[in-house]
């Protein structure tokens, strides 16, 4: 902690001494590599401080991971770990129920009951289902991630989905009964805070953090995602930022959404720092990718000047449409931009 005294004197010679206590606060400029790769060459020279990865809880490998032995090699040497940790069924070949011990207990968790990103056209993807979660039949999946996750030896954050509003914007269906899109907001939110409910009743490692995932494209969903009783449960707002047309700019983007949670959210999420687990720029629209990425500092540092929620982590997601062609061009921009105000 830094400390600023200010004395002050007038033509009287009277003096008058101010004392405060200050602290630097950076924002954690992150990144994540295709198919939850070891990104640690692409770390290598940079101000790269966090990192996203992504996990399906019906995965019996959570924390850290199958044959990712070197996350527990960058979470303790002190990159921040967000770890998205879904109801989305992957990473798995058996979709049936499953029987397993943890810890000396033994639980069977039902087939997952859901289907989710119900986009037409599109094979929909198995999730276990809101109701499961509340009934408490997902408990063993839990537990499982939790017995992992208390060897790995580091905190994290656990982000309860990817993109709820993805998730959910074409409906849902579980056990035969389709919910809409709001209809589907409204028990995600229940069962996340069932989840968050679920481990801190029991002994986390020290420093956990928790935040629920979206994409923020949607006002009315972001809205119905963020109840205050969910808020107080949560330690971050979240929101991921993409530009993929070409008036996109970086303020506008990181702004969106803030500019909704500000407008419409409560004093208890407004309290809340920001976690973007994903930000990218397309290739498609933004042949200059580099250039883009060099926009990014300035927007941060003028959205945490404005007030309002500060954004504290940005992982640069290496996918999909955030997908740096040429990669060493995108990560010397990264490297660049990491290493200026506000990241540095």
């Amino acid at each position: 902690m830094a400390r600023v005294t200010v004395r002050a004197r007038d033509a009287a010679g009277q003096t008058a001494t101010a004392t405060v206590d200050y602290a630097v606060v950076t924002v954690l400029g992150g990144y994540y590599l295709a198919g939850n790769a070891d990104p640690t060459a692409d770390l290598a020279g940079g101000n790269f401080r966090s990192l996203t990865q992504y996990r399906s809880f019906a995965d019996g490998y959570t924390f850290p991971g199958w044959q990712k032995d070197w996350l527990t090699n960058l979470g303790r040497a002190g990159v921040r770990i967000n770890i998205v940790l879904e109801l989305k069924h992957y990473g798995n070949p058996n979709t049936g129920a499953q029987t397993f011990t943890v810890d000396g207990v033994t639980y069977t968790v039902p087939a997952p009951a859901m289907t989710i990103q119900q986009r037409p056209g599109t094979t929909w993807p198995k999730a276990y289902g809101y109701s499961q979660v509340l009934a408490g039949r997902c408990d063993g999946l839990f537990a499982r991630a939790l017995s992992q996750y208390r060897t790995l030896g580091f905190p994290v954050n656990v982000q309860l989905a990817s993109e709820l509003d993805t998730d959910h914007e074409f409906g849902t269906t579980e056990a035969g009964t389709a919910y809409t899109w709001a209809e589907s907001d409204a028990r995600a939110v229940a069962a996340v805070g069932y989840v968050v409910d679920w481990f801190r009743a029991r002994t986390l490692p020290a420093g956990t953090t928790f935040s629920v995932g979206v994409g923020g494209f949607d006002r009315a969903c972001y809205q119905r995602t963020h109840p205050e009783s969910l808020m107080a449960k949560l330690s971050f707002l979240h929101w991921n930022v993409y530009a993929t047309d070409p008036s996109h700019t970086a303020l506008g983007r990181f702004r969106r959404t803030k500019d909704w949670a500000v407008a419409d959210l409560g004093p208890v999420a407004l309290s809340r720092p920001v976690l973007v687990a994903e930000w990218g720029v397309r290739k498609a629209e933004f042949p200059d990718q580099a250039a883009w990425i060099a926009t990014v500092p300035d927007a941060v540092r003028r959205l945490n000047r404005e007030g309002g929620p500060r954004i504290a982590w940005t992982n640069y997601f290496n996918s999909g449409w955030g997908t740096l062609t040429p990669k060493d061009a995108g990560l010397a921009a990264l490297r660049a931009a990491y290493a200026t105000s506000p990241y540095a």
